[in-house]
């Protein structure tokens, strides 16, 4: 995890840590709208409300800064598949998960997208992240898919393009906020949209792996 600059030269008082939360605020509202590229540490000081020379005090870099909240994002966002439980019931499991992953969409839209900026460049600074933790973690929940599936649980499926549509589906509500409240109307844009589609992805995704009789 990157290392505020400060915090590298003594023990960090309150205040520094309040400062380092006012700059990684300010840098996250500015990194989810511009991306990394179009990114300034100009924008974030003047979002932060404070000097270029005394941002720079506590992360020397925009790189810095990126990557602080990147290693947050990867820990948020991977928490609930932390949470997938290989000896629950594989519906309320993956119905947990769902809303888990909806719950996120709606309470983090920045990450979402600070995260999604980062893929879509290519993932230039957490490629080894991906690779690794990432690839362990899916890994193993892609085994316990695998073992509900074999244990005739749930229909057989691919445990990784199931987790993958997961994403997708649940982060197109952060991803894609503005376009989802635009088609939905008024009406309907308010936090209830995320409960619609909740019920809905639930739907989609618990019958499509439930155990056809014939």
């Amino acid at each position: 995890m990157a290392i505020p600059r400060a915090a590298k030269t003594q023990r960090r008082t309150r205040i520094q840590e309040e400062k380092e939360e006012v700059i990684l605020e300010a840098a996250l509202d500015v990194f989810s709208v511009h991306g990394f590229r179009g990114s300034t540490i100009d924008q974030i000081a003047e979002v932060a409300g404070m000097s270029k020379p005394n941002l720079l005090y506590y992360f020397r870099t925009k790189e810095a800064m990126h990557r602080a909240l990147i290693d947050r994002v990867l820990f948020t966002w991977l928490e609930p598949l932390r949470a997938f439980d290989a000896n629950g019931n594989p519906e309320s499991e993956i119905r947990s998960y769902i809303r888990r992953k909806l719950e996120m969409a709606r309470d983090f839209p920045r990450e979402s997208r600070l995260f999604a900026n980062e893929m879509l460049q290519g993932a230039p600074h957490v490629e080894d992240e991906l690779r690794g933790p990432l690839k362990t973690l899916v890994d193993e929940k892609a085994e316990v898919i695998r073992a509900w599936a074999k244990a005739g649980k749930i229909a057989k499926c691919d445990p990784y393009h199931l987790i993958f549509s997961i994403w997708s589906t649940t982060q197109h509500y952060a991803d894609f906020d503005v376009q989802v409240r635009a088609v939905l109307g008024q009406e309907h844009s308010g936090d209830g949209r995320f409960e619609d589609a909740a019920r809905y992805l639930e739907q989609l995704f618990v019958d499509g792996l439930r155990i056809r009789h014939t």
